[in-house]
């Protein structure tokens, strides 16, 4: 077992006028990957010959408008994803709703999804094509040409919150993370280590999967090709969160004893998380994109 290493989710906290300031690790990862993504699709857009036309599809001046319509799909479409998915008993009963109306909307009590995050780009860059008058699937290419350093800047801040983490295991790199929630592992007496999951996902869909993408963009020449740069993404990010999923702790409100497992569908014993749920359809879309017949 590995023990979890002393990391404040802090970088630093300051008191002002009887408030603490902090400035928090997963803060950063969010601002750090809009900030590199919005540098990689510049840098993408300056570049000719990456583009099937010699031309790219919109020009600098376009990808900082662009920027503001990413942030916006991230915070809504990441916050309605896990209030949906994920939490609609707490947040949308009725009893909690007429309670405290405006508790779906405090992001600072914690709660994005990366699936509801998903669409909410999809929305915003389809908006965004349409006020531009740019083809949508070159933008939705360098959505994913531009995502996955911020997918592995948010995975590695997950470790450091020590949230989302993995079920137990007996594996040597099995994580003891803090909390009792953590700690809480049936059957085990002492301490329970568990899978670090966030550095598998941030292993998968940040470093794999990003290295695979710039690879195609860089030296095969697959931004000439609209839509294949994203189907590779969606399929890729939606395979790696389906296999993370077989290790990784499902939320508590789907888990019970008669579903140790968190199976938010299953029939006869068998079935999936919310997650692969979520994922499944990625994979099909992805591969559709991928597999479409296409001329440069």
């Amino acid at each position: 077992m590995i023990p979890f290493p002393n990391i404040s989710p802090d970088i630093f906290a300051v008191e002002l006028f009887g408030m603490t300031l902090a400035l928090r690790w997963y803060a950063l990862a969010y601002i750090a990957g809009l900030l590199l993504g919005w540098w990689l699709i510049t840098k993408a857009v300056k570049t000719p010959g990456l583009w099937a036309p010699g031309r790219a599809p919109m020009v600098p001046e376009q990808v900082e408008r662009l920027l503001t319509w990413v942030i916006m799909g991230v915070i809504i479409g990441g916050r309605l994803g896990y209030v949906l998915f994920y939490q609609p008993g707490r947040y949308l009963s009725y009893e909690n709703f007429t309670a405290d109306p405006m508790a779906a909307l405090r992001l600072w009590d914690g709660g994005m999804s990366f699936h509801g995050g998903f669409a909410g780009v999809v929305v915003a860059g389809l908006i965004f094509a349409r006020r531009e008058k740019i083809p949508a699937l070159p933008v939705g290419d360098l959505f994913a040409y531009a995502v996955t350093p911020g997918l592995l800047f948010g995975r590695l801040a997950n470790f450091i919150n020590a949230e989302l983490w993995g079920r137990p295991t007996d594996a040597p790199w099995g994580v003891i993370f803090p909390g009792e929630a953590a700690q809480t592992c049936p059957g085990i007496i002492g301490l329970c280590a568990r899978h670090p999951s966030q550095l598998y996902e941030a292993a998968l869909e940040g470093l794999l999967l990003g290295a695979l993408i710039f690879w195609l963009v860089w030296k095969r020449g697959w931004l000439r090709f609209p839509g294949r740069i994203m189907g590779t993404f969606i399929a890729g990010y939606g395979f790696a969160r389906f296999l993370v999923e077989f290790v990784r702790q499902p939320d508590y409100q789907f888990v019970s004893e008669g579903n140790p497992l968190g199976l938010a569908f299953q029939i006869n014993g068998w079935g999936i998380t919310m997650g692969q749920a979520l994922s499944l359809p990625m994979i099909l879309v992805g591969l559709w994109f991928l597999l479409r017949r296409q001329t440069p």
